[in-house]
């Protein structure tokens, strides 16, 4: 399978060494034989028909900072011309999430998808304002579009949902989609204040100086976009979502939910076709009530009752990770 890469940050790195070291396990169990023929990042392009050393790729971007410095004599690609004239046929969408615009994941999935294109993409931004029509197109061009890292990084919650507890119904769910809010939150319940508490998580990487998605509630509820729209059949964007993050809790607050053995999360949860996010009292004794970097997802249907799937939500290895799985879905699909 020949893949086009499109953003060489931490997980287009990490996805690199997991081809490297899981290439004869990829083919031996599931006949699957990935070649990279072109990757791109925000400074440069790399391009081989007949597959890029990766070894040497990974080189090129720890020494000079881009992909671009792989072959310095190759000329400048326009992406968007690369991506329909690419020998490729899987586009793995990796650039970062930008939920006011979409951009340039979105555009980057439909040139993708117009040129024949199967699309795995771990970009929120495109799936959140637009799902319904980026599945309708997918449809319409007879291709895959696959997004399992970016709902739970490795953590497979997604497809537990969708394959797991396929024959029942599935009625509602309620999660911690975020890990950073909730590693700032269990930090407050240690007696931190919130600014010490966030001041924490960008110590221990969990958080960066912008992280306004997060602590706004915005990338939660990106993700219970794509989780109501590819679980529930819903469709809708993150227009449609109620919001609110977790700025507002103090430290009294949740010192007061304590004393009633409850902890403060913030949760996202899809009920009778409403979307929230917004923060909530948990028992502590609520299988999704889980501390640290954590997600944590309880699904209620008709007929199996309740199922909570818990799990690392963010990382470059388990995203990549995520990456894999849909390849080894698409090359399945294929085989049908």
């Amino acid at each position: 399978m020949r893949l086009l890469l499109i953003g060489f940050g931490v997980v287009g790195q990490s996805l690199a060494k997991l081809l490297l070291s899981r290439s004869a396990d990829l083919y031996r169990l599931y006949g699957v034989n990935p070649r990279v023929v072109a990757c791109v990042d925000s400074h440069g392009s790399a391009v081989s028909s007949t597959g890029l050393d990766l070894e040497k790729l990974l080189e090129a971007k720890r020494s000079l900072g881009t992909v671009g410095a792989y072959n310095r004599s190759a000329r400048m690609h326009e992406l968007i011309e690369l991506i329909e004239r690419a020998d490729a046929e899987i586009v793995i969408e990796l650039t970062p999430t930008n939920l006011d615009t979409g951009e340039p994941g979105t555009s980057n999935i439909v040139a993708s998808m117009k040129s024949g294109k199967h699309v795995i993409t771990v970009n929120k931004g495109p799936l959140a304002l637009a799902f319904p029509s980026l599945i309708e197109l997918a449809n319409y061009n007879d291709v895959k579009l696959r997004f399992s890292g970016t709902v739970g990084g490795g953590t497979p919650i997604l497809e537990f949902a969708k394959r797991s507890l396929k024959g029942d119904d599935i009625l509602s769910f309620r999660g911690i989609l975020n890990g950073t809010t909730n590693y700032i939150l269990s930090k407050m319940e240690q007696g931190f204040d919130f600014n010490a508490a966030f001041s924490d998580a960008r110590l221990n990487g969990y958080a960066e100086a912008s992280s306004l998605l997060d602590i706004d509630g915005f990338d939660a509820a990106a993700k219970l976009v794509i989780m109501a729209n590819w679980i529930m059949d819903m469709k809708v964007t993150i227009k449609d979502v109620c919001i609110s993050g977790i700025s507002d809790v103090e430290l009294s607050d949740v010192r007061r939910a304590s004393k009633l053995g409850k902890a403060i999360k913030l949760i996202g949860k899809c009920e009778d076709g409403r979307l929230d996010v917004k923060p909530m009292e948990l028992s502590y004794t609520d299988p999704i009530c889980v501390n640290g970097t954590l997600n944590a997802v309880t699904f209620r249907s008709q007929h199996s009752g309740e199922h909570t799937i818990i799990g690392q939500g963010a990382g470059g290895v388990p995203t990549a990770s995520a990456v894999l799985r849909d390849l080894i879905d698409i090359r399945n699909a294929l085989l049908l």
